[in-house]
């Protein structure tokens, strides 16, 4: 009996220091979670990088792509497709969203959202009305 309360006095300081870290949470491992609703893009635009620049993506009404440099002055996008922040190319064919890595496979976009070279996620509803969700 005298053997039990020896082990109970030295096991259970240890076990209970031992349960106390496993279940101890210190300040440095909270992260704040934070939920940013999708709205409605005031311009309709969205940035990608090309050559080093960034150049600005809109639609028209008819699904067409237009690229500007400055924002004001706009040309169609002969190449019909813009980049992702990771270099993936985007581009609308046949009423969907796709993407692709080397410019020959294309695949849909899931969820038809992409993150711009800003750091911003964008999203196409299927009315092609651009969302931002910064």
């Amino acid at each position: 009996m005298k053997k039990a309360f020896i082990l109970l006095a030295v096991c259970l300081p240890i076990s209970m220091q031992f349960a106390a870290g496993m279940t101890s949470v210190s300040r440095s491992d909270i992260h704040p979670v934070v939920v940013r609703d999708w709205t409605k893009s005031a311009t309709a635009t969205w940035p990608a990088m090309k050559d080093g620049k960034t150049l600005w993506y809109k639609l028209d009404k008819k699904g067409g792509l237009w690229w500007s440099a400055d924002g004001k002055k706009w040309a169609a996008a002969r190449e019909g497709a813009w980049t992702d922040k990771e270099g993936k190319w985007l581009k609308i064919h046949e009423h969907k969203l796709v993407w692709s890595t080397d410019g020959n496979s294309w695949s849909e976009v899931p969820e038809w959202k992409w993150e711009g070279s800003d750091g911003k996620w964008y999203k196409f509803d299927n009315n092609w009305t651009l969302w931002v969700n910064e």
